[in-house]
């Protein structure tokens, strides 16, 4: 900061979205607006030009994306704090904008005072996300988690434990998945048993269910 003002770089391809950010952050002080940008490789120019504290990025723009420019200021400008201003809300953007190395992501359709607030916050080294954002970015995570740890579960399974699970899903009894797999049925259950301890799954509606999610079938 200089004079304890917040210098911003503000890029979005709508010269009124611009004028509309800049007519925002103007209402009040604090704030010193540095450059104004419309493609994603002119922000990237200027944001090495003037080093602003806080670079308010749209997603969508010619020259590269604002999550291309964000990973790009990551690396060579790490001062500079990144907030993505989107109208999209969708769990893709979210994700790959906390990769890229944004820290907030505020939607357009937002309050004037909400956009401040988040400049002033990821200035001080914060983050900040619209609650709405947050809601879905949270929803987002815990899915990624999720699937991680069904990846995780998968790798603890020998080949023939996977085919035992995926016959179990499918809905073939011990004796049927034995003939087809030339094993006893006595070998199947213990399979079974061992699918279950090392899934933590007590049922077969359990190992069904797991297999769905894991994409081992389509039963």
């Amino acid at each position: 900061m200089t004079n304890g003002l917040i210098r911003v770089l503000i890029a979005d391809d709508h010269a009124l979205v611009r004028e509309g950010i800049r007519q925002v952050l103007a209402d009040v002080e604090g704030f010193d607006i540095v450059a104004e940008a419309g493609r994603g490789d002119q922000a990237l120019a200027l944001a090495r030009e003037h080093t602003p504290d806080v670079a308010v990025l749209d997603i969508t723009m010619e020259g590269g994306s604002g999550l291309e420019v964000a990973a790009l200021l990551r690396q060579e400008l790490p001062a500079t704090r990144v907030l993505i201003l989107s109208m999209h809300d969708h769990a893709q953007y979210l994700l790959q904008a906390v990769m890229s190395g944004a820290h907030g992501y505020v939607l357009k359709d937002g309050q004037p005072g909400e956009l401040r607030e988040a400049v002033r916050a990821v200035s001080e080294g914060r983050t900040f996300y619209s609650p709405p954002v947050a809601d879905k970015l949270t929803a987002a995570l815990r899915g990624e988690l999720e699937e991680q740890q069904r990846r995780n579960s998968l790798d603890l399974l020998t080949a023939r434990e996977r085919d035992v699970l995926k016959r179990v899903a499918d809905g073939s009894t011990s004796k049927e998945i034995a003939a087809e797999l030339g094993i006893s049925p006595r070998t199947v259950e213990t399979h079974r048993e061992s699918l279950m301890r090392k899934l933590g799954i007590r049922n077969v509606a359990g190992l069904t269910r797991f297999a769905l999610e894991s994409g081992l079938t389509d039963a």
